[in-house]
């Protein structure tokens, strides 16, 4: 699954996150900012908010005008089947949810489509972790 994870981040670059909060102490806004600062094109999803670090806000996935290849979740467990509906309908490669989350209906519903899933890994610590290892093999 490491090496999996590498090949992903590596490829996909654009990145809708899901829950995003406008609120810089938050994981969601350090995480989204550090997928920024590396290179990301990042996509805010909150219905409350019309922009989160310099981008606009989208309310939901349905919303998004540009492809999404990642959708990288911070919200709770419950508040997932709904995410992944939206995900398969826009046609993302990756649903990613956060550390703490895991949907194992989920994940077998979407693993009928072309969509890979991860569930309780942190996307910033995963890219860092490539990063380290794509320095290492250099």
């Amino acid at each position: 699954m490491d090496h999996q994870i590498c090949r992903l981040l590596h490829q996909y670059r654009t990145v809708a996150v899901v829950g995003l909060s406008p609120k810089p102490e938050r994981d969601s806004h350090r995480v989204a900012r550090f997928l920024q600062e590396k290179g990301y094109r990042v996509i805010p999803v909150n219905p409350g908010q019309t922009e989160i670090l310099g981008e606009v806000c989208y309310p939901s996935l349905l919303d998004i005008p540009e492809p999404v290849e990642i959708v990288d979740v911070f919200r709770r467990t419950e508040a997932v089947p709904p995410i992944a509906e939206e995900a398969m309908q826009i046609g993302a490669k990756v649903f990613w949810m956060q550390l703490g989350i895991r949907h194992g209906e989920v994940a077998e519903k979407l693993r009928g489509h072309p969509m890979t899933v991860i569930m309780d890994r942190c996307i910033k610590i995963e890219q860092m972790r490539c990063a380290e290892e794509s320095r290492k093999d250099a």
